[in-house]
C-alpha cells in the first residue's frame, strides 16, 4: 500500500470533514505581565498635585476576549497594591468568555478625556479626575477603580447620562454581551472580592464602574 505524505494526509482529513485534534490550533490562554509606568506615558491623564505619583502606578497587560469570541491583550493602569486582584478579576472574566470590546488607558484619546474613552467604548481604570460636582478625588484618580464597556454600560444620572452615545443602553432589559446586570457572574467576579459597583447606586447609576478603595 502506498504512504500518504504528511500535506497529503492533512488534505484527505481536510476533505473528509475537518482537521483532527492532533492539528487543531491550541486555544490561547489567559495571560498577564506588569511594567512600571512614568509620567510622560501617562500623559494627560496625569498630573502634579494628583493624589498618586507615576511610582505608585503599573500598567497591566492582560488578555481579554473580545466580541468575536477571540482572544486579545490590552492594557490597564491601576495602583501597585490593586495588580493582584485585577489580575485575578480579569484572569476569571477571560474564563467566562466575558466579551470586552478594547482595553487602553485613557492617555491615547485627545486630552484624556473621559468622554472620548467612553464613547469607544473602552475599558480603563486610572485617570487623575475628580467626582462631578464634589471636589473629591475620583477612585480613578487613585487607580482603584475600573470603568468595563462604558458604552454599553452608561452612567446615568438625574439630569443625564454618559457617554452622549450611549442612549440605547439605558433599556437595561437588553441582555446584548458586555452587558453589567445585578446578580451576573461578571458582576460577581468584582463584588465577591470586595469590589463596590455603580449599578447598585441610586443617584448616580454608574453600570460600568467598579472600584475598591
Amino acid at each position: 500500500m502506498r504512504r500518504l505524505r504528511v500535506p497529503a494526509l492533512l488534505a484527505a482529513v481536510i476533505a473528509v470533514g475537518g482537521v483532527s485534534a492532533e492539528c487543531a490550533a491550541p486555544p490561547a490562554r489567559f495571560s498577564a505581565t506588569v511594567h512600571p509606568v512614568s509620567a510622560e506615558e501617562l500623559g494627560p491623564s496625569w498630573h502634579p498635585g494628583c493624589p498618586v505619583p507615576p511610582e505608585q502606578l503599573r500598567r497591566v497587560h492582560l488578555s481579554h476576549v473580545d466580541f468575536d469570541g477571540g482572544t486579545r491583550n490590552g492594557d490597564l493602569v491601576v495602583n501597585q497594591d490593586r495588580v493582584p486582584q485585577v489580575i485575578e478579576v480579569f484572569q476569571q472574566l477571560y474564563d467566562l468568555k466575558f466579551p470586552i470590546e478594547k482595553m487602553h488607558p485613557p492617555s491615547g484619546y485627545p486630552g484624556a478625556r473621559d468622554e472620548l474613552s467612553m464613547r469607544d467604548n473602552n475599558t480603563s481604570a486610572f485617570s487623575c479626575r475628580d467626582i462631578p460636582d464634589s471636589g473629591a478625588w475620583s477612585q480613578h484618580a487613585h487607580g482603584r477603580a475600573i470603568d468595563v464597556n462604558p458604552k454599553l454600560n452608561p452612567y446615568v444620572e438625574r439630569d443625564g447620562f454618559e457617554p452622549g452615545n450611549a442612549a440605547a443602553y439605558l433599556d437595561r432589559a437588553r441582555r446584548d454581551p458586555g452587558l453589567l446586570h445585578d446578580g451576573d457572574p461578571a458582576v460577581r467576579v468584582f463584588t465577591d472580592r470586595g469590589w463596590t459597583w455603580g449599578g447598585h447606586w441610586q443617584d448616580p447609576i454608574d453600570y460600568q464602574h467598579f472600584e475598591l478603595p
